[in-house]
């Protein structure tokens, strides 16, 4: 992976290169926010690292700058920890923030997460982001589900998005750590059950207790079938 760090604190940038080596990571590291636009135009990246405060142009701006321009997986580092800090850094269009002083563990997690939801996106993003099986038709770009031809109309967000990637992987078991990842993402962080929860809501507004689409594998997790099951709970 080829990582563009736009920095200005050594100490920083000499830790990051040292656990991108253990990675196996590809880092850039340069110190402003005008030589980090000219070094991105230049090259092609997997991922851009941008601290918030940097000389000649902000990372702020350096990252409006480059979401203009590209899609690329964009985390800023950053020792302001205020709500209304963060929120501008995401809607300036960043896909995660970290705040100073950070573990590199931590931004270490945050960079696999981001690249694997990247990736994904990047999969499906020639695709209608509609899926469709016996019973389901399910649209993400209109955020609607469809059971035997009638509306659900009472899905919250995340049941909704739970049902999308079950429906989406028919018959593939998925432990409950898996669909916490896959579905709440690395933003989440909360125990198993909340996976238990959502699955038992779901059942109530989709299935009945002779067919309820989302079977139990016992020991293991849950699986999208839309054959009938004999004991299921």
């Amino acid at each position: 992976m080829k990582i563009l760090v736009v920095e200005d604190n050594e100490s920083v940038c000499s830790m990051l290169e040292m656990f991108f080596m253990k990675e196996g990571y590809h880092g850039v590291f340069v110190q402003d926010g005008q030589e980090g636009f000219e070094r991105f135009n230049k090259e092609k990246w997997d991922l851009i690292i941008l601290d918030w405060m940097l000389p000649v142009m902000d990372g702020v701006t350096l990252c409006r700058k480059i979401r203009e321009l590209s899609k690329v997986p964009i985390i800023m580092l950053t020792a302001k920890d205020s709500e209304s800090d963060q929120v501008l850094g995401l809607e300036m269009g960043a896909d995660d923030y970290v705040t100073k002083p950070f573990s590199p563990l931590t931004l270490m997690a945050r960079i696999k997460a981001v690249t694997r939801r990247f990736q994904a996106e990047t999969e499906t993003a020639g695709d209608t982001q509609f899926v469709s099986s016996d019973y389901f038709k399910i649209s993400k770009e209109s955020r609607e589900a469809y059971f035997d031809g009638h509306l659900v109309g009472n899905l919250t967000p995340k049941e909704f998005d739970l049902l999308y990637y079950l429906v989406k992987h028919p018959k593939q078991v998925f432990t409950r750590e898996q669909l916490l990842d896959s579905v709440w993402g690395y933003q989440f962080y909360g125990d198993e059950r909340t996976v238990d929860v959502h699955i038992k809501r779901l059942r109530k507004k989709i299935g009945t207790a002779e067919q309820p689409f989302i079977h139990t594998v016992w020991g293991v997790g849950y699986k999208f079938d839309e054959t009938a099951a004999e004991n299921e709970n």
